[in-house]
């Protein structure tokens, strides 16, 4: 293995953990963003209102997407075990 090959394998684990973590974080991200309008439109300042509706919608965000997310990892460790196998 050259260090090209070293540098893809890098780069399409990177593309691999963004590919699985981009939904939900942005997911959650508009959720907030939804809970912060809510919380100036109505001057409520409640922390677990933060809090509650997020960590339960990332949670079903998470359970929705878990078939893609093992997909995703599922064909790239297959190919990663191609290339080690290719190696000896």
């Amino acid at each position: 293995m050259n260090e090209l090959e070293a540098i893809e394998i890098g780069r399409q684990a990177i593309t691999v953990v963004l590919t699985m973590a981009v939904p939900v974080m942005g997911i959650a991200l508009l959720v907030g963003l939804i809970i912060a309008l809510f919380q100036a439109l109505t001057q409520l300042q409640e922390m677990t209102l933060v809090f509650v509706p997020k960590i339960i919608v990332v949670f079903a965000a998470l359970a929705f997407l878990l078939p893609f997310m093992l997909t995703t990892i599922s064909e790239f460790m297959i190919g990663l075990g191609d290339k080690i196998i290719g190696l000896g």
